[in-house]
């Protein structure tokens, strides 16, 4: 069952939000592989996963939409291996994030087996618009934009 977030008639074109909460909260249940996200400036985030075991070939990430997916496949082990004790998760993986919209992604990077992968947050900017009301029965289309930074 789900809880629908935005009934309030108040919140007027917010569906694809919900959509998005939607499947972050499908993603979120598995909790392999760990991660990190942490701010690194004013505007700058970073989302560190421990992906011990795995190489840059091992690895993808792509931007879905406004969802930043990332994707682990090891390639198969080679026969002949007896493991006594195997506690080193040696499984395929898929992560996704939601990104809010704007953040970009800048790069990322393999160190130690932790996958880095940095984010920009853009300054939100203040929009002010003017709208003319008319008379009579038809509405005024113009609509006159006053930016300020």
């Amino acid at each position: 069952m789900t809880t629908r977030m935005f009934t309030s008639p108040l919140f007027l074109g917010f569906d694809h939000l919900e959509q998005m909460l939607e499947r972050a909260s499908k993603t979120a249940s598995d909790g392999y592989p760990p991660y990190n996200i942490e701010q690194t400036g004013p505007a700058g985030l970073r989302i560190t996963l421990a992906v011990a075991g795995f190489t840059m070939d091992d690895l993808g990430i792509t931007q879905e939409d406004n969802q930043l997916v990332i994707r682990g496949r090891q390639a198969e082990e080679p026969a002949g291996r007896v493991f006594l004790h195997r506690g080193i998760a040696a499984r395929q993986f898929q992560r996704a994030f939601v990104l809010a919209e704007g953040i970009e992604v800048k790069g990322a990077w393999l160190d130690n087996g932790l996958l880095h992968i940095d984010l920009a947050r853009p300054r939100p900017e203040t929009r002010v618009k003017t709208i003319r009301i008319g008379n009579g029965s038809a509405p005024v289309v113009d609509v006159e934009p006053n930016t300020t930074g």
